[in-house]
């Protein structure tokens, strides 16, 4: 779905495109965002302005070479849009970088870095949540990693954009209970008691 930002359109990359460039890293990554749910629920259900690649903010530069010959503009401050510099490793409060093959193209990619700490991820927005890399992921029926659906809803639970909210709805369906216990334990953590989400989590059947 092609869409317009002040810093030029969007028009993201197909899900197999993006899998494919990212596949010969020896250095983990995970399909984020709208498209992670879906491949967690097993069907796509909505349109999407943009595809999200997570990485760990210590294998960034991973991406520039996945990404060789693009432009890769990094969020810093958040809310603006800069040159990320070729061998630059981007300061801690800077975690959004958008990707485009060139400067009259529309931006294809967007990357995410996340924290992690040893062998744990940690949290971003609250690093006492934290979970072992290797329970990080899944891997969808076609070999693509993807964020696991109850680590991606901690995610979309801050905005809680009309987006977001289609995702949780479609998501709580195939949350396993153990899922939802996770996620109703971290919203609580992160945001509150009462978040919205945490509240339908501890009345689901």
């Amino acid at each position: 779905m092609r869409t317009e930002t002040p810093w030029g359109p969007w028009d993201p990359a197909p899900l197999a495109e993006v899998a494919r460039r990212f596949a010969p890293l020896r250095t983990p990554w995970w399909i984020a965002g709208g498209y992670a749910v879906e491949l967690a629920v097993g069907h796509a259900f909505r349109d999407h302005a943009d595809i999200d690649v997570t990485l760990l903010r210590r294998d960034q530069l991973t991406a520039q070479q996945v990404l060789a010959g693009w432009e890769w503009w990094a969020a810093d401050p958040p809310g603006t849009l800069r040159p990320w510099l070729p061998g630059e490793i981007l300061p801690h409060g800077v975690h959004d970088i958008w990707c485009r093959p060139g400067p009259d193209e529309p931006w294809r990619i967007q990357l995410m870095l996340d924290e992690a700490d040893g062998t744990d991820w940690a949290f971003r927005r609250d690093t006492r949540i934290r979970l072992p890399l290797d329970r990080l992921g899944r891997v969808s029926a076609d070999g693509i990693p993807y964020l696991a659906l109850h680590v991606q809803l901690l995610y979309k639970a801050k905005s809680r954009r009309p987006k977001d909210e289609e995702d949780f709805t479609t998501a709580l369906r195939v949350l396993t209970a153990d899922q939802r216990a996770w996620l109703t334990e971290t919203l609580t953590l992160a945001y509150a008691a009462d978040h919205p989400w945490a509240v339908r989590l501890r009345t689901y059947r």
